[in-house]
């Protein structure tokens, strides 16, 4: 029998199926949030690896201008630098000084969803000090 003819109508009948077009738009929302953290967590990571070349190159220039044996503060800051998974763009770190200032720079990768972000640059200062 139609609804009109004396059979009552089930409450939420007309509604059948919301269930599932909320859960799908939930589970949209959840995969872009956890598309968003991944790249969030994948720059972090990247801004750590940077800050660590930058230290090491910094430390090892220093240490090179005040104990030359090798090929110079910068060639080895720009060492260190690789070695640490970074690119070296600036020193500032005259052989005969004793301060040297580093900027380094390194790759983040692919992002899964925001965009704009493929490097980060890290800077780092190391000074030697005779004590006195």
């Amino acid at each position: 029998m139609s609804p009109g003819r004396g059979e009552p109508v089930r409450p939420g009948r007309c509604e059948r199926g919301s269930v599932t077009v909320v859960s799908a738009g939930v589970m949209v929302v959840l995969a872009v949030l956890v598309m968003a953290s991944a790249d969030v967590a994948r720059t972090l990571a990247a801004v750590a690896r940077a800050q660590t070349a930058a230290d090491a190159a910094a430390l090892a220039a220093a240490q090179e201008q005040v104990a030359p044996g090798g090929p110079g503060p910068e060639a080895l800051a720009s060492r260190f630098a690789d070695a640490n998974g970074g690119v070296l763009l600036r020193c500032s770190c005259p052989p005969e000084g004793t301060e040297a200032q580093v900027d380094v720079a390194v790759t983040v990768g692919p992002m899964l969803l925001l965009r704009g972000t493929d490097h980060v640059v890290a800077s780092a200062r190391a000074v030697v000090d005779f004590g006195g």
